[in-house]
């Protein structure tokens, strides 16, 4: 093919992507403005072809990554003893915490060790995935009332076994920043390593508590934390994929380097999941952090802390609306005020509106993300919101749909193996199109109606509102 025609037919194929330029997607992409996506472009094209896995040919991404490392350190009140990795993406630096605290463990205590890790029920799923991968049991702890992190819950469920605690500033479900402070004590009583997964908070909470709204202490301050994760790409504003994940000293991070001396290709070393792997987003994650600096990250940070009290104003004025505890940043998830409405049902009429709605379960609510590309359009979402509640009202047999069906109704459902068959029968299918063909990527009409006889049984033995551990 030419060069214009390939250009033409990717650009073709970006038709029916979410115009997240709109204002109406809540997650997913997280920018300012073209100006400061053009910088990013660029620094990330200045490092199209160089490989971060020889650091001794590529010194400039060696003084990247340890620049990045020490600036986001900074940030977190880290000393400069504080070192850390760049990695692809929260996922990564998740995954490289977990693994290099089963590693220290082995170490101290023996290849036989069975290791175990604590975690709040409102954690990010990649531990779930680190701990399958890496054949550690996760335990999982109940929140709060108030969808907090229970220290003491977490405290009672460590055994010899325990390698690690992990908790969130904030948690992705709620916005809600778990008490680093007491599940640190915890850790140091225990002597045992605390991950903090910062990734989505990591560079927007400092400004937050900068710019005077009231926030728990969860950073390095905090004596026992000994690692942070926290994504470059989010509110860092960088280019995807690119995260850190930083420890206390030196004695944590050498256990995340993977050493193979008698390869017969040479001696291999890894400090991270992947050898090689791209740097533009090291690139444009550095210069953004040079580009906004101090002020930058304030200014953006006060406009979308603003849209935000606003915004959860307004849902407040709303009486068939309840926000889901307390945020403490600019993420937000709602339900309804009663068993009435299905909030998916609502959920449904944006979409129909043009909205990218995002579901949750345990409880059923949805979620948003509120950033810069969001504050323009906020009151036209309030008032097709309140459309969406009266549409439900006006139709109380209604029932969700689409999407939601995948999203949100399988809380309902008792027999968790079926869910999971069938979500893995559906990406089966999904990663089966022909792209030639044009195919949409959705899911089938059988795995909805699958889903909907089933719930209507569950519903109607067990009443609409049952709940399944």
């Amino acid at each position: 093919m030419e060069r214009g025609d390939i250009l033409d037919a990717l650009r073709q194929m970006q038709e029916k992507d979410m115009d997240w330029r709109s204002g109406r997607t809540w997650s997913l992409v997280y920018q300012i403005d073209e100006e400061h996506l053009d910088l990013l472009k660029e620094a990330h094209q200045l490092y199209f072809s160089e490989n971060p896995i020889n650091p001794f040919a590529f010194q400039s991404v060696r003084r990247l990554m340890n620049e990045i490392s020490r600036m986001t350190a900074g940030l977190l009140h880290g000393d400069e003893e504080v070192v850390g990795a760049v990695t692809s993406g929260g996922t990564e630096s998740i995954f490289m915490a977990v693994y290099t605290y089963r590693e220290r463990a082995r170490k101290q205590r023996g290849a036989s060790l069975q290791p175990e890790m604590i975690v709040p029920a409102s954690i990010h799923p990649a531990f779930f995935k680190a701990a399958h991968m890496l054949g550690i049991r996760i335990r999982r702890v109940p929140l709060r009332d108030d969808l907090r992190a229970d220290p003491q819950a977490m405290e009672a469920v460590i055994n010899k076994h325990t390698i690690m605690i992990a908790a969130s500033a904030p948690c992705f479900p709620y916005g809600t920043v778990d008490p680093i402070a007491g599940i640190g004590a915890i850790a140091q009583r225990h002597k045992l390593p605390f991950h903090v997964d910062a990734c989505v908070g990591g560079f927007m909470l400092p400004w937050v508590e900068e710019l005077g709204y009231e926030l728990p202490v969860w950073d390095f301050r905090i004596p026992g934390v000994t690692s942070i994760s926290a994504d470059l790409h989010k509110f860092g504003y960088g280019a995807k994929g690119a995260s850190t994940v930083l420890y206390r000293d030196m004695s944590y991070l050498r256990h995340q380097f993977y050493v193979l001396p008698d390869w017969c290709g040479g001696i291999y070393v890894s400090p991270a999941l992947l050898g090689t792997r791209p740097v533009g987003p090291m690139a444009a994650g550095w210069a953004a952090i040079k580009s906004l600096g101090r002020e930058g990250y304030l200014r953006v940070a006060r406009q979308v802390m603003e849209a935000t009290e606003h915004l959860k104003e307004r849902l407040e004025e709303i009486p068939e609306i309840r926000i889901l505890g307390k945020p403490d940043m600019n993420l937000v998830a709602y339900t309804t005020s009663d068993d009435t409405l299905d909030i998916f049902v609502i959920g449904d009429q944006l979409q129909e509106k043009g909205w990218m709605v995002d579901r949750q379960q345990n409880p059923n609510s949805i979620h948003l993300t509120l950033m810069s590309h969001n504050i323009g359009v906020l009151d036209q979402y309030l008032e097709d919101l309140k459309a969406a509640i009266d549409y439900a009202k006006a139709h109380p047999g209604a029932t969700a749909k689409g999407n939601a069906a995948m999203y949100g109704l399988m809380a309902r459902i008792p027999f968790k193996g079926m869910v999971e068959q069938n979500v893995r029968q559906v990406y089966e299918q999904l990663y089966r199109q022909d792209p030639g063909a044009g195919a949409e990527l959705e899911a089938p009409p059988a795995w909805q109606g699958w889903l909907n006889r089933l719930l209507a049984v569950w519903q109607r033995w067990f009443g609409k509102d049952k709940r399944v551990p």
